[in-house]
């Protein structure tokens, strides 16, 4: 199962304590997952999604989930379709500047923003372990990324607490925190 380990990632930990999770997800098979996306996955990105399962953050960041059926919210099945995506892109756009500087480097998506086209990717760098992946975001419908030195929890967190220094998300954070599980959506 993902995220089985000693203690939880401080930064999941800390959403817990503003946003309950609400139903228990589904049991997460880690190798396989990690097995068919060709990499180990970060810590954080692990308990999120056995704390929350996919879904979404306060009506604005889509969690995928790697077992999600819903291909729009699976992320194998994203990670295939952004690969797709910004190879094509980058035949006429220039690729962001943390990909451009090392040959090796790529894009692992594990977010979205709802209704807005924007992504959310780790940073991947073979010189590095997963907990050392940073975040990068994606405009979606234009040339724009942002860079931001945090694992995708801390960004996570950082968003839903007005904390993250970033203008894609104008209408955070609310009054209220919400999370909706894609197993009560997709039901």
């Amino acid at each position: 199962m993902l995220g089985q380990g000693p203690a939880m990632h401080p930064a999941v930990e800390r959403l817990t304590e503003i946003l309950s999770p609400g139903t228990p997800p589904r049991s997460r098979d880690r190798a396989a997952v990690e097995q068919k996306l060709g990499t180990p996955l970060p810590e954080d990105y692990k308990d999120l999604v056995e704390t929350y399962g996919g879904g979404v953050f306060d009506e604005t960041v889509r969690l995928l989930d790697p077992e999600c059926p819903d291909e729009d919210h699976n992320l194998l099945a994203q990670h295939t379709a952004r690969a797709e995506i910004l190879a094509g892109l980058w035949r006429t756009e220039a690729k962001p500047a943390a990909l451009r500087n090392e040959a090796e480097a790529q894009v692992v998506p594990w977010a979205y923003v709802e209704d807005s086209g924007a992504h959310l990717y780790w940073l991947r760098r073979p010189s590095q372990r997963p907990e050392e992946w940073t975040v990068l975001l994606n405009e979606g419908r234009g040339p724009g990324w942002e860079s931001h030195a945090d694992s995708c929890a801390a960004f996570l967190l950082a968003v839903l607490t007005g904390e993250a220094e970033t203008e894609y998300f104008p209408g955070l954070p609310s009054g209220s925190h919400q999370f909706d599980s894609n197993d009560d959506i997709l039901a």
